[in-house]
């Protein structure tokens, strides 16, 4: 089986399956039976449905949860506005340029709501439909705080470092190679387990991931539902003083309580946070000619109004072999309709091979931008004796592609300093035309 060069043994506990109908209690007897809202549950505790779709959602895309807790989540103070946040959805400049940045910095003195900045986004959260492109980095453990995203779902991508992440609904571990979800509403808290933590979230305001249609290549392949992971109920009985901090219309808000929120004792439903090892990815890709789309390393996606079209997909680039003959073998040049954000997790990717991209970095190229292969690619890819090739060892490169046109945060251009100024002149004007034929001669 393959698994992920960089997994470690995991104390934690999981429940397997993508989108499955879980049920877990961490203590016996704790979830009803045969009904969801009795009386009197069990042991004094409170029943509270989480909604993630409609109430009248088809039943094949209906998201929710029961929660078992020891208090609602409703007894709370009132929020309040917290002072001095950086806000997600203004001054976004929508740019035809190809961008690229250097690595981000890391940020010890930042919890996690601290070290979220925006780098890009497109559409606006009251409208429930668009996207917002983070990365984060922290130094420091959460306090007694709980943070939820009433915006959207989080779809996260360590780069270094270790999390562990308290949610309401169990614990997750999640590492570099790793990905995790945190679905719109669900209340959480980030602990470093081994240092500071860098990487990369998508935030999609619109409906929630799913696994993409395999269609001709059959019944398994790319992300296989079984290597998905959901927590088993772990409460925390604690009285003391907590605050819970909502992303709410892109600005961040404030309660207080006297529990804490990590109180669900037990729980059921399919609407729940999740975590996946990209190690796990079963590549699928040519065996005879030409280099396929990069839509055959779709890990996730949520689709827009537009039948096969992704207001986000999760794509990523693993080790893999290349066999095809007669082949040039790294993505071709291409304009996209869609915007493609990529950054690099570890290793060096294959399209890109001059040093500017690097672990910890990031590229944008939006909507019918023109990209790919930079000149030192093309000249080796055009020369390369064709035998079969192991590219992408111990690295693993991705990309936020949607079909939205993508603007960039005054931070993501001015304030963090990291736009290559000299990225098209690096990447693509050392080109030169190698056309031949008689009437040019």
């Amino acid at each position: 089986m393959p698994v992920s060069d960089f997994k470690i043994s995991d104390p934690f506990a999981y429940q397997n399956g993508f989108g499955d109908y879980h049920e877990t209690e961490s203590i016996t007897g704790a979830l009803p039976v045969g009904q969801n809202s009795p009386q009197r549950p069990a042991f004094g505790l409170y029943a509270e449905k989480l909604s993630g779709t409609a109430f009248t959602a088809p039943r094949h895309l209906n998201q929710q949860s029961w929660l078992y807790r020891i208090l609602p989540s409703a007894a709370h103070s009132e929020f309040q506005p917290r002072e001095n946040v950086r806000t997600a959805g203004t001054n976004l400049r929508q740019i035809p340029n190809q961008l690229r940045w250097d690595p981000f910095d890391f940020d010890e003195q930042a919890d996690w709501v601290e070290g979220l900045h925006l780098v890009a986004g497109a559409g606006e959260p009251a409208m429930r439909n668009g996207l917002a492109i983070y990365v984060f980095a922290a130094g420091r453990d959460m306090g007694k705080e709980a943070f939820y995203s009433a915006d959207g779902d989080f779809l996260i991508v360590p780069q270094h470092g270790v999390l562990d992440i308290q949610t309401e609904m169990g614990m997750i571990r999640v590492r570099a190679n790793e990905i995790c979800v945190i679905p719109r509403g669900i209340r959480y808290r980030v602990c470093l387990a081994d240092g500071p933590i860098r990487g990369y979230i998508c935030e999609i305001y619109k409906g929630h991931f799913q696994l993409p249609e395999l269609g001709p290549i059959g019944s398994n392949g790319l992300a296989n539902a079984r290597d998905f992971q959901a927590p088993t109920a772990k409460y925390e009985e604690d009285t003391s003083s907590w605050t819970v901090v909502a992303k709410f219309a892109n600005q961040l808000f404030t309660a207080s309580q006297t529990h804490s929120p990590f109180d669900v004792v037990a729980w059921h439903g399919n609407y729940c946070p999740y975590k996946y090892d990209l190690g796990r990815f079963n590549t699928v890709g040519s065996i005879s000619y030409d280099h396929p789309d990069p839509s055959i390393f779709t890990v996730l996606s949520a689709p827009s109004d537009t039948p096969g079209t992704a207001l986000a997909d999760f794509v990523i680039f693993p080790p893999r072999w290349l066999v095809a003959e007669d082949t040039f073998r790294p993505p071709y040049y291409h304009r996209n309709s869609m915007s493609e954000f990529m950054g690099l997790i570890a290793g060096d990717y294959d399209a890109k091979i001059g040093g500017g991209f690097r672990p910890a970095g990031a590229s944008l190229h939006n909507i019918m931008s023109a990209h790919g292969p930079d000149a030192k690619t093309h000249q080796g890819a055009t020369n390369a004796v064709l035998s079969p090739q192991k590219v992408g060892s111990k690295s693993m490169a991705f990309m936020f592609e949607s079909c939205l046109m993508v603007g960039v945060s005054t931070w993501g251009l001015e304030t963090c300093q990291k736009v290559q100024e000299d990225y098209n002149a690096e990447s693509w004007e050392p080109l030169r035309a190698n056309f031949k034929h008689e009437s040019s001669i």
